[in-house]
């Protein structure tokens, strides 16, 4: 007979930044329902709630720290209430001087999510508020529980950490360094979420394109994916992100031939000018990044790119950002995730000269973001009449009447449909497309 751990309150997680940060909430929803939490959407109803923080920028903290005070005044309602912190923020020295100063109960890190439940419980025993981070890397523990939203997506993380150090980012001394998890780990994961009914994964990393260094079993992460598309059960494979410098001709050639691998690569660019991207410390040229993408085209058909593209970088000129449009023109990205920068301290960037006027910046994404959008718009039209194969995810946010499901190119499709159909891959006609999605109706279905 199966036993029942006793319920010993609720809980809330706040979930803030990358894919990365929303798989290691589902892993602290794991741990703490092991415990005998239980969760709750209301976060006034918590016992116990968790930031789990981003720090990219100083707003993704700004968000945090005012969550934290609504949080703050729930707790003078409800003393016994615990409030904990996780998540990169907590890794940051200066972060977490703040912190102490607030109505915090419990401060942890990025690679001790395991060590939740004893700070729990010591903190309930003694009182005292607990601050436990590691400044170095930690080997990540394996086999921890997840408790993972109903779906026929999920992600798996394959890394951890970055070793790429550019100029305008935090993550190198939040996540650390690369560490790539084993093989037999990422695939016992992945056919357990096969057998969960999951049909589609996604795999993590800050640089995918770099798994497999340093493991002894001297395999990267072209052989990765073949050995995932081997899995029964699971009928589509994505992965996020990749960097233009370890793009390799392998890793196409793998994507190419590999029949569940998606035909998306997202591919940051992050700027289109030479002198801005030695300023990035990115390691390419403008040069490399145009081969790489006619490469993927190439060898890839209908494949969809995707981007990040930074704008107003410290001493970016006219002309500077005039090579990015041209970029953006030249390349024709299907989506770009596209920013305008600002100083994140702790980063190399934050100390260079010649940071623009806000206004500057703004009128520059203004600008960016009519390129790329009318590009987008100008690729949807050209499907319209055409039969998408797409996997269908569930409702509409939008529509709670129609269907939402992805293409492989990673392009949302909206269609009436029935409940039924949640989880299937079917095929349907293009009929009317937006700049971010398409609709269309559904073919016959067996």
């Amino acid at each position: 007979m199966e036993e029942r751990t006793e319920i010993i309150g609720s809980y809330h997680i706040l979930t803030y930044g990358c894919q990365m940060n929303v798989r290691d909430s589902e892993i602290l929803a794991g741990i703490v329902e092991g415990m005998g939490y239980v969760v709750t959407p209301h976060l006034e109803e918590a016992d116990l709630v968790i930031f789990n923080t981003c720090s990219v920028r100083h707003s993704a903290e700004n968000k945090v720290y005012g969550k934290l005070g609504q949080v703050a005044k729930l707790k003078r309602k409800n003393p016994d209430m615990i409030i904990a912190v996780g998540g990169c923020m907590a890794q940051l020295e200066n972060v977490r001087k703040r912190l102490k100063k607030q109505q915090v109960d419990i401060v942890f890190g990025t690679y001790n999510l395991d060590e939740l439940p004893q700070m729990i419980a010591e903190r309930k025993e003694s009182g005292r508020k607990l601050v436990q981070i590691y400044e170095g890397e930690r080997d990540m523990a394996e086999n921890l529980p997840s408790s993972r939203n109903q779906g026929v997506t999920a992600f798996v993380n394959i890394m951890y950490g970055c070793n790429n150090f550019c100029s305008y980012c935090i993550v190198p001394y939040t996540r650390g360094r690369e560490r790539s998890r084993q093989p037999e780990h990422i695939m016992a994961e992945i056919r357990d979420l096969a057998g969960q009914g999951f049909k589609e994964i996604t795999l993590l990393g800050q640089n995918v394109n770099s798994y497999g260094r340093g493991l002894e079993a001297g395999l990267d992460f072209a052989d990765l994916l073949s050995m995932v598309g081997c899995i029964d059960g699971i009928e589509r494979i994505r992965f996020t992100t990749s960097h233009p410098r370890d793009m390799n001709d392998k890793l196409i050639h793998t994507i190419a031939k590999e029949p569940k691998v998606c035909e998306h690569i997202h591919v940051a660019m992050q700027a289109g000018s030479n002198r801005i991207l030695q300023l990035m410390n990115r390691g390419y040229t403008r040069e490399h990044y145009m081969e790489r993408t006619q490469s993927i085209r190439k060898q890839i058909p209908g494949v969809a790119i995707s981007t990040d593209i930074i704008v107003g970088f410290p001493g970016e000129s006219e002309e500077d950002f005039e090579d990015t449009l041209d970029m953006v023109k030249r390349v024709r990205f299907d989506s770009a995730f596209t920013f305008m920068y600002s100083i994140r301290s702790g980063t190399k960037a934050a100390s260079l000269d010649h940071h623009l006027p806000l206004e500057v910046r703004r009128q520059r994404l203004l600008t960016l973001n009519e390129v790329q959008y009318s590009i987008a718009r100008e690729i949807n039209q050209s499907l319209v009449g055409s039969t998408q194969e797409v996997l269908v995810e569930g409702w509409s946010k939008t529509d709670k009447h129609m269907l939402s499901s992805r293409t492989r190119t990673n392009r949302i499709v909206i269609f009436y449909g029935p409940e039924s159909l949640i989880g299937r891959i079917i095929n349907v006609r293009i009929k009317e497309v937006t700049t971010f999605s398409l609709f269309g109706e559904m073919l016959q279905v067996d």
